[in-house]
């Protein structure tokens, strides 16, 4: 479950201004929290929305959510499937291209009975940076996103963008198949900012999290936003869960959007500076 903070920055500071007849797509839907949000920030009727989930009943509850929501027209792109190991989606027998992708991915599962399968010549390009290693001892904190990273970048299209939350660790991992995604994100011009979350922001996991936005159209300074010190600390049963406010919400969006530095608070960075950093996506390493 994505708390309505983040599915509302993710959504809004994907869409800035109006778009027509595009794809949204999230590769690990669940019940389609992100994907009513990104659909009702474009327009219903401006979009349709396609899916994918290993759950059979978070796909129900996504197929009503469509109904509920008027997008009927995208019940039949709701599939229940195994995004990373049989991606459903496809034009012309490649993997189908999306205008727009949003995702709360898995941060860590079992993926033992599919890794070796991965590894075929087809998912070479699919899977750029590797395949995460299967712990021995604990086989379930396989790092199944970081196959969600890489499947998103090869799913978006030409003018695509993304957003995707991500565990805040990946955004300065100095080796490993986290660095190399995000030597290509610079590289390739894909990255447009990182917002990095408060903590306890979602209640079920005390991971922390990071926003890591893609725009293929991407041509200038990225933006990255330390927003880890906002919010009211509230507690819910035997959790605790930061509780963002309207306005601060809105300073995330308004800031990522214009790509606004704020002291000690954001920064646009450029590509040099990036690589410079050894690519880290940590907003304070780049502050005074």
């Amino acid at each position: 479950f994505t708390p309505h903070a983040v599915s509302k920055i993710m959504a809004r500071c994907l869409v800035s201004e109006a778009v027509d007849n595009v794809s949204i797509y999230d590769p690990s839907a669940g019940s389609g929290t992100l994907l009513m949000n990104l659909a009702h920030v474009i327009g219903e009727e401006n979009c349709s929305v396609y899916s994918q989930d290993i759950s059979q009943k978070s796909s129900n509850l996504l197929r009503l959510n469509l109904i509920l929501n008027g997008l009927v027209h995208s019940i039949p792109n709701i599939v229940k499937g195994n995004t990373i190991s049989e991606p459903f989606h496809r034009e012309q027998g490649e993997l189908r291209k999306f205008d727009y992708i949003v995702s709360n991915p898995p941060f860590k599962l079992d993926f033992s009975d599919y890794r070796d399968h991965l590894d075929t010549r087809a998912n070479s390009d699919r899977f750029f940076a590797g395949i995460p290693k299967v712990p021995n001892k604990k086989k379930d904190s396989m790092a199944i996103y970081l196959l969600f990273i890489q499947h998103i970048m090869h799913s978006l299209s030409d003018k695509g963008k993304a957003a995707i939350v991500v565990p805040t660790g990946f955004i300065t991992a100095q080796s490993g198949i986290d660095k190399k995604i995000r030597q290509k994100l610079v590289q390739e011009k894909m990255l447009a900012g990182v917002v990095s979350m408060p903590s306890n922001i979602f209640a079920t996991t005390g991971t922390n999290v990071s926003i890591l936005f893609l725009d293929k159209e991407n041509k200038d300074e990225v933006i990255f936003i330390d927003a880890s010190g906002l919010g009211e600390t509230v507690k819910e049963g035997k959790n605790q869960r930061t509780i963002l406010s309207a306005e601060e919400e809105n300073k995330i969006i308004s800031v990522f959007t214009k790509k606004e530095s704020i002291d000690n608070f954001s920064i646009a960075v450029s590509r040099e500076q990036i690589i410079e950093k050894n690519f880290s996506f940590s907003a304070g390493q780049y502050f005074e």
